[in-house]
């Protein structure tokens, strides 16, 4: 794809911001760079707004937004960080438009990455949770390059038949010779996959080593059988001496040592807060990985909370064994029906990537509890929802981030809050 002059920017970059894109400025406009690390001067080419990737025409006096996007195509003056890309195909030397999205930060050394989203994290808390918080250090999970983590990949197939990931930031589907961030079998599975409609396949290995490929044509309805809906194979995943089932395409941590890092963490935070004759709380609880994490802290009263049938299914089923009630229910609904409980000891708190917000946030303080855990996949929600915990009166008392997801934006962050 070819550029007019007018198209690209010579620019500064000054910073990293949330979803991994890079701050720099053009004439007083922020300008969102992909591909970039602060330090680097870069040629970028702006994106056109209507269809998420370049060329646009050149902007003028009418362009009113605040704010542009463009996409490296050359480094003019490199960061001392800067390494060759972790992904072959999404190094900068190609296209943007031919480049597969997910390693968003596959370009930058492994250690300066982890001190970036520690910087992503202290804007986040600095403006949205009040003064006085300190992000903590984003902690290694492993050692080695920061490959071959991903149990779960969705590739896609577009109207000519071609597989593949996403190009960064659109719905063109880029074929590849390589996953490198994906674990060996799932990559080899992936690169072995030929023909079928146009859709989406999810390849999942789960704790046996066995993958799963599972096809989604588009416009062909899930299999039936006497009329019902198929329901999805069940497999299995394991947290210490732990054994939890969940279908197999269902939520599930994409690294393969994530749920014990976390549970590990929860442990950890809420230890001593747990009181056997209090009602503890997992929200957002999926198949019971907290709930199970609370009963070994001690608890003997414990409801978890999943607005995903199957998974609450899986979850009773999980914690059989143990006294947890599951309960089918949109969290928010649920607090509303729990208003004025007593008795309420450790809630762990793990919402969606949009957070838990004001509404869930005041319910779940309505409960009175002892002690909070938030587990957070999102820097900037965790920060909204802590600054509603702080107007509340609750202290922040532990922040921990971990580095699960090496060479993408994303990070945990395990939070505790206590009166």
């Amino acid at each position: 794809m070819t550029s007019s002059p007018a198209d690209v920017l010579e620019l500064d970059i000054t910073g990293i911001a949330h979803g991994g894109t890079f701050i720099a400025r053009h004439e007083g406009r922020v300008v969102f760079v992909s591909d970039a690390i602060p330090g680097e001067r870069v040629r970028a080419r702006l994106i056109d707004p209507s269809t998420g990737s370049g060329k646009q025409p050149a902007p003028g006096p009418a362009d009113t937004r605040s704010f542009w996007r463009a996409e490296t195509v050359e480094v003019l003056e490199a960061s001392p960080h800067r390494s060759p890309h972790i992904w072959s195909e999404a190094d900068v030397s190609r296209d943007p438009a031919d480049r597969p999205g997910g390693a968003d930060l596959g370009h930058i050394e492994l250690t300066h990455q982890r001190t970036l989203k520690r910087q992503v994290l202290t804007e986040a808390l600095d403006r949205f949770a009040g003064p006085g918080l300190e992000a903590p250090e984003i902690e290694a999970v492993e050692s080695g390059d920061g490959t071959g983590w991903r149990t779960r990949v969705t590739l896609h197939v577009d109207d000519q038949g071609r597989i593949g990931p996403y190009a960064a930031r659109s719905h063109r589907v880029v074929p590849v010779a390589s996953h490198p961030l994906a674990r060996h079998a799932v990559a080899d599975a992936a690169l072995g996959l030929r023909g079928g409609g146009a859709g989406r396949i999810e390849l999942i290995e789960p704790a046996d080593g066995e993958v799963r490929v599972i096809r989604h044509e588009d416009g062909v309805r899930p299999a039936q059988r006497g009329g019902r809906r198929e329901e999805p194979e069940v497999v299995y995943e394991q947290v210490g001496d732990r054994r939890f089932q969940v279908d197999v395409g269902g939520f599930w941590q994409v690294h393969p040592r994530a749920a014990s890092v976390l549970d590990a963490a929860v442990y950890g935070v809420l230890d001593g807060h747990v009181e056997p004759d209090s009602t503890h709380y997992d929200l957002y609880g999926g198949v019971g990985l907290f709930a199970a994490t609370l009963a070994d802290l001690g608890g003997t009263d414990i409801v978890t909370v999943e607005s995903n049938k199957r998974a609450t299914q899986h979850a009773a089923a999980n914690l059989s064994p143990l006294d947890v009630t599951a309960v089918t229910a949109r969290v928010d609904r649920f607090l509303q029906g729990a208003s004025g409980r007593t008795g309420t000891g450790a809630i762990v708190l793990d919402p969606p990537r949009a957070g838990a917000g004001r509404a869930v946030v005041e319910a779940v303080h309505a409960l009175s509890p002892e002690a909070i855990a938030y587990v957070a996949c999102d820097p900037v929600a965790l920060a909204r929802d802590l600054g509603t915990f702080r107007s509340l009166g609750w202290n922040v008392g532990t922040l921990r981030g971990f580095d699960l997801f090496p060479h993408s934006h994303h990070f945990e962050v395990v939070a505790l809050l206590t009166r």
